[in-house]
């Protein structure tokens, strides 16, 4: 199969496997975005060695694994039995001189999994990199893993053998919109762009979720099959996405599901407040872990030193609506929901995270790709803003998001409320510049004499779907 988008990805991996260097590469991201598919996919499986860790597995089965892949590529290797890890680097030291591949592409796939207790996993890793393969210039070692924090600690933060020896980070992100309508077009989903968008803001661009989609059913079909029907394949998958990446995931299960009960977040004394988290070292590496996975984003408002940290998973996002109480068995409770007060908050909602996910696109559908811009949200007690662009032509951008069935129009109501921020926006930035206001809507806003006095921009969701 193709692979769907990843082009900036692509590039990076041509460019390191033609390096006339050894080359060390981490390639991160959180589970099921498909990072393992684009490393086999991209090399088509021509690696001169390749293994994947074990869940759960104990020192024994990871080393008995990591021999049986050896076997595999050439079973004349060393007969001995591999006692430990630096046995084990040994191992693929020989197997390597004796490859005839011009680059030697070599892929260890769950990483984390591999470093067990007390195993001296990494100091054997460092080792191999060390004293054999960055001598050398026909090597590419790509490192893989979904659990990024102990990727972050223990190699690109390592204050061991191997500080300052990764020479290239690769973080998978989700799809984008376009992504997800190509790789949905690529499985004979054609779906219109408002209803791939709602797709997008339950699954979030996820590869491994979207490809569970049957092409013969609806969006409303497909989520009641995939959630709320006794074989749901999904039932079970919060739990289990948290489980797989973090160790003692409770207490970011807490920390999650307080952040989704409001909208802009907690502050973290907020959070220790509503968790019961103890303070300390401990939820602050918990805290980063979760950006890191890109479960939660950090921000800064406008006058506040301190963090506010804001959940922005879909996935988690659309649990926490309309999962968390348990499945009803209702095999309709997907078509049911819709139209109900429920269902339209999440839609406002997660459009505006779907937004802040896609500046990009706004910012060039507004015509200021060129311009130095800072982005940022806007919470205060008198004005919720989203998403304000402070650009460098001295003009402000602030942007409403409407997530609609019909054409959007704005009312006095609404124009009051534009007004009121326009108000509060211009207080707190204490800037001399003008603000505008750009409607990012699902079809052309309305005209009326609110949004021709108002409306300097109306941002379509098509463009969102530009690359």
């Amino acid at each position: 199969m193709e692979i769907i988008g990843r082009k900036t990805e692509k590039e990076s991996l041509q460019r390191l496997f033609n390096s006339n260097r050894s080359e060390f590469l981490m390639v991160y991201g959180r589970r099921r975005v498909g990072k393992t598919y684009l490393i086999r996919e991209y090399f088509q499986n021509q690696f001169a060695f390749s293994a994947t860790g074990i869940a759960k597995g104990d020192r024994m089965e990871q080393l008995v694994n990591f021999r049986n892949s050896i076997r595999q590529y050439d079973d004349s290797i060393d007969g001995k039995e591999i006692k430990d890890w630096f046995d084990a680097f040994h191992a693929l030291e020989q197997l390597l001189t004796k490859s005839k591949k011009e680059r030697k592409v070599i892929f260890l796939d769950e990483l984390p999994w591999m470093d067990t207790p007390k195993s001296s996993f990494v100091k054997a890793l460092e080792l191999f990199w060390n004293s054999w393969a960055s001598a050398r210039h026909d090597i590419l070692l790509i490192v893989c893993g979904s659990a990024a924090s102990w990727l972050v600690k223990n190699i690109v933060r390592n204050h061991g053998g191997l500080h300052n020896r990764l020479t290239f980070k690769m973080k998978i992100a989700p799809f984008d919109l376009a992504e997800t309508k190509a790789y949905l077009s690529s499985k004979g989903i054609n779906w219109e762009n408002k209803m791939t968008a709602e797709c997008y803001m339950i699954l979030g661009g996820i590869p491994y979720y979207l490809d569970m989609l049957d092409k013969s059913k609806s969006l409303a079909q497909n989520v009641d099959a995939l959630f709320f029907s006794e074989t749901a394949l999904l039932e079970d998958e919060y739990q289990n996405l948290y489980a797989s990446l973090f160790k003692k995931s409770e207490e970011y299960l807490r920390i999650v599901e307080t952040l989704a009960k409001k909208k802009s977040g907690y502050t973290r004394e907020e959070i220790i407040h509503h968790t019961k988290v103890s303070d300390g070292g401990g939820l602050s590496r918990r805290l980063e872990e979760l950006e890191q996975c890109g479960f939660i984003r950090k921000y800064k408002t406008i006058g506040n030193v301190t963090f506010t940290y804001q959940l922005i998973d879909y996935f988690s996002l659309f649990y926490h609506n309309f999962l968390k109480n348990g499945p009803s068995f209702d095999t309709s409770n997907w078509m049911h929901l819709q139209g109900t007060s429920t269902y339209h908050t999440w839609c406002g909602l997660s459009f505006e995270r779907l937004c802040m996910s896609h500046q990009h696109q706004i910012k060039k559908a507004l015509g200021i790709s060129g311009i130095s811009t800072n982005t940022f949200s806007y919470y205060s007690p008198e004005a919720q803003i989203d998403m304000v662009i402070d650009r460098g032509d001295q003009i402000v951008t602030l942007c409403e998001m409407k997530f609609t069935d019909e054409p959007y129009s704005i009312n006095k109501t609404t124009a009051e409320k534009l007004r009121e921020k326009i108000s509060c926006l211009k207080t707190a930035m204490k800037k001399r510049k003008g603000i505008y206001i750009a409607m990012v809507t699902t079809y052309p806003l309305k005209q009326n004499e609110y949004s021709i006095n108002l409306v300097q921009n109306n941002v379509l969701l098509d463009d969102l779907f530009c690359e």
